[in-house]
């Protein structure tokens, strides 16, 4: 079993970092979408993935038009804090794509909007917290998953 974390434009690179050693962890493949807020030999993303980030099965995207045109046929899970669903609603199949927007924005919005059937959110229980931090989520969906497969 193997899923597929995404990342439309990451901008923090200790976030990439995490979710590439929880990429790792997982046997989950790691999808980068460009423009990216650091570059990938930050020494904030290597600290944070340590020394695993030479292991990582990692792909790397031009634009969001590039990541859809490769994978347009497989079947995904858009995180965001818009959606109505939450995301222990999601059907998890094995290379399942888990798609996360950047950290300041979220998901673009022409991406929430063309995906209303499979967006899902991670429910805040406080009027006072917009979000949770990204890598948090990412590994809060993704252990889920594994958890529904019960490896």
């Amino acid at each position: 079993m193997s899923f597929n974390i995404v990342l439309f434009e990451p901008e923090i690179p200790n976030n990439t970092g995490n979710i590439g050693r929880l990429s790792l962890a997982s046997g989950s493949t790691l999808h980068l979408v460009k423009p990216f807020g650091f570059e990938l030999n930050d020494k904030r993303v290597k600290r944070a993935g340590l020394d695993y980030w030479q292991h990582l099965d990692l792909k790397i995207y031009d634009s969001i038009t590039h990541f859809f045109e490769i994978h347009s046929d497989k079947k995904f899970a858009f995180l965001s804090a818009k959606a109505e669903k939450n995301y222990y609603e999601i059907d998890y199949e094995d290379n399942m794509f888990f798609v996360f927007g950047k950290e300041s924005k979220g998901l673009p919005k022409s991406v929430v909007e063309n995906n209303k059937d499979s967006l899902y959110k991670i429910p805040l229980f406080s009027e006072h917290i917009r979000s949770l931090n990204l890598a948090n989520a990412v590994s809060i969906v993704i252990y889920d998953a594994i958890k529904s497969k019960k490896l």
